[in-house]
């Protein structure tokens, strides 16, 4: 790993940013080019606030423009179709975006209207036939008829290029007018021209009758509650982790629960539970039994993963975000069921109802942070490689499923919230990946080993593009979901899951700091002493705004949704402070680090009492125990006197020859981490490893 490391591509290019209106054809996917991810790319709240589009011009993804003389809209009345912006038509067809089913009410809508500057992926006549059909239609399973990973009765499998079934003879099959062409035991369905699917019957797999009975158990444990641990799935996980469209489970529960998957039922109301004491009508109630639900719903899920569809994704990412839910091992199978279901490839051009375009890629876009994250926490290569992902970053044509209450202000505001909190969180991940490649990589390991003595100025190279692209994250964040909203007025008393992108930014930070740390300590005599001493300033600032954005975590944060590798997060944070500890090069600085310890120690406590055993800092504690034990095992420390402190004899030694190492650390030292503000700043001593100068070339934008 050389020069040329440096220089490869990232594994989620962040450059150049991917236009809307861009149309590219489908071999600009299938040819593997990176995936693009635009800072820019979530929709201003202004465009979602705009003018309502009538249904016809919604499925058929056209701009909606009202005639001037008539109430129709221009497209309806060219078609003759009834206009739903027309008051005199049937208020069935108001705002039901894709054959939507109305609530009792008929008051949840779209979560977005169609911009008339940006143009979605243009759909086949297919697509717009089928999707008119299923308005027309509605009262049915409508919904599902014509998907490709949600039918009732059918689950699909892609045909990959490798297969026994030659792709040249698959093109030799007649396809009907639903690009489906039968075979013995099974069914060919064409949504590309590259790309087939094998769809099999349910009713062959051997576990299928028990599906029911399944089905019947799972409501039984929670009855007759089942309704109300729906809403709380709705209200506190689904704006942060859009995965399952709340239009299509509410049509298939609204009729029974035996219209659902049963381990996707299962998972909604095994998370769900986690909030009991949040719905009026259950805080008095006694809970179910969670032991029963937890084995259903594994025991379900294992079921399902033979014959996987898009809610057997659906339901392991559900799984994964409980306490104590995720593991190595089911995000490995995760990532292999998706593929069984190509959602690793871009299906902007497929022939399948455009919500579900936008629900794939929303569901993709959720196992890539799954993956990358648990490589973090367990330590582990990453499964999903970006030679083999095609997916293209989401556009606002993607969130036209997700909808909310019309009469609900606040609900409104947490489902645009939730929407910028799950983009910029697939953005970091993106940031994250390429992390993992350049630095934890085994090749990448080796070779920072083989540099020998000049491994530390090789990480220290390869660490300036990601430390880059990490401010850039940060400076581009929404001003709704920036730090500073966490203690923002206004809707501040409601749940709020920003904390968990924050402290996930955090980790991030923390991890590319803590590979640097570590290296400079093995390689202490190769480095110069004033290098370490500006890289151990960088680190401290980490740490403190790590720190204190954790002691200024209200109830409200703790008891919201947290992604599930919040808990390592915060655990992070506490074995970087031990590492710092650990490599500090004298008494002084090592007690300075040992108090900070103690007091971040009493947060996480604090944290955990108000929540009680769902807190994501339960774990925090515990690691930080583990690690406070292991130091007491470390050596004493030399004394420093302030006047001859290692950061003014490091300066004092290096002042004249800095100029000619600069280029060893690059623009590293031009950083962004958020702090805290000053009138909350815990006190604490006045020592500093590195002292003011350092701390200015470590530039923080809550300073500015």
């Amino acid at each position: 790993m050389g020069t040329g490391q440096s220089q490869k591509n990232s594994p989620v290019g962040l450059q150049p940013r991917y236009s809307q209106d861009d149309t590219s054809s489908s071999a600009d996917v299938d040819s593997g080019s990176p995936v693009e991810l635009d800072l820019n790319a979530a929709r201003p709240r202004s465009s979602i606030l705009a003018s309502p589009a009538c249904s016809t011009c919604l499925t058929t993804g056209t701009t909606c423009t009202l005639s001037t003389d008539h109430d129709d809209c221009v497209l309806c009345r060219r078609t003759g179709h009834e206009c739903s912006l027309n008051p005199a038509n049937s208020q069935s067809r108001k705002r039901k975006l894709h054959g939507d089913a109305a609530t009792a009410d008929g008051t949840f809508k779209r979560g977005g209207s169609t911009a008339p500057d940006a143009q979605p992926d243009a759909p086949t006549p297919l697509d717009s036939a089928s999707m008119v059909e299923s308005m027309a239609n509605c009262g049915g399973p409508t919904l599902l008829k014509r998907t490709l990973g949600l039918q009732v009765d059918r689950y699909p499998q892609y045909i990959g290029a490798t297969t026994d079934l030659e792709h040249a003879l698959i093109n030799l099959s007649l396809f009907d007018a639903r690009d489906e062409s039968p075979l013995p035991g099974a069914t060919l369905r064409k949504v590309h021209p590259k790309h087939t699917f094998m769809l099999m019957e349910e009713k062959d797999h051997p576990n299928y009758p028990a599906m029911s009975q399944d089905l019947d158990d799972i409501e039984a444990v929670v009855a007759p509650y089942g309704r109300e641990l729906v809403d709380l799935y709705f209200q506190m996980v689904h704006p942060p982790l859009p995965v399952v469209p709340r239009h299509v489970f509410m049509e298939s529960y609204e009729k029974s629960y035996r219209e659902l998957s049963p381990c996707l039922l299962a998972a909604v109301y095994l998370i769900a539970l986690t909030w009991w004491d949040r719905h009026p009508a259950l805080v008095d109630k006694p809970r179910p039994n969670m032991r029963a639900l937890e084995r259903l719903a594994t025991s379900t899920y294992n079921d399902a993963a033979a014959r996987p569809k898009l809610c057997t994704i659906q339901a392991g990412l559900i799984l994964s975000q409980r306490p104590g839910g995720e593991s190595w091992a089911m995000t490995a199978q995760l990532v292999a069921l998706a593929q069984d279901l190509g959602l690793h490839l871009e299906c902007g051009t497929w022939k399948i109802p455009p919500w579900e375009r936008g629900l794939r890629k929303r569901i993709a876009w959720a196992l890539y942070m799954q993956d990358k994250w648990s490589a973090i926490t367990h330590g582990r290569p990453s499964h999903i490689h970006s030679a083999n992902w095609a997916v293209r970053w989401l556009s606002p044509y993607d969130w036209d499923d997700v909808e909310w209450n019309e009469d609900d202000v606040e609900e409104r505001a947490d489902i645009e919230k939730g929407r910028l909190i799950f983009s910029r969180s697939a953005l970091l991940s993106g940031i994250l990946a390429e992390m993992l490649e350049t630095f934890f990589s085994a090749q990448a390991m080796q070779a920072v080993e083989n540099a020998g003595a000049q491994g530390a100025h090789l990480v220290l190279s390869l660490a300036k593009p990601i430390q880059l692209k990490l401010k850039d994250w940060y400076s581009n964040l929404p001003e709704f979901i920036r730090l500073e909203s966490l203690s923002s007025g206004g809707l501040s008393d409601r749940p709020s899951s920003v904390g968990y992108l924050h402290v996930a930014y955090y980790a991030a930070e923390i991890t590319l700091h803590r590979r640097i740390i570590a290296c400079l300590a093995a390689n202490a005599g190769s480095v110069d002493t004033y290098i370490q001493d500006v890289c151990r300033s960088a680190a401290k600032t980490r740490l403190i705004s790590a720190m204190d954005f954790v002691n200024r975590l209200s109830p409200n944060h703790l008891k919201s949704f947290w992604y599930f590798s919040s808990k390592a997060n915060f655990a992070l944070i506490g074995t970087f402070g031990s590492l710092l500890w650990a490599t500090s090069p004298g008494r002084e600085e090592a007690e300075w680090y040992k108090r900070r310890l103690s007091e971040y120690r009493w947060t996480l406590s604090v944290s955990s009492q108000s929540v009680g055993e769902n807190s994501p800092t339960v774990q925090a504690l515990t690691i930080l125990d583990l690690s406070t034990e292991l130091l007491k095992q470390l050596p004493e420390k030399p004394s420093t006197s302030r006047s001859g402190s290692y950061a003014n004899l490091a300066r004092s030694r290096a002042r004249s020859n800095f100029a000619a190492r600069a280029s060893i650390l690059g623009g590293y030292s031009q950083v962004s981490s958020p702090r805290m503000h000053a009138a909350r700043q815990p006190k604490m001593e006045d020592y500093s490893s590195g002292g003011d100068e350092d701390d200015e070339m470590y530039d923080d934008p809550v300073r500015r």
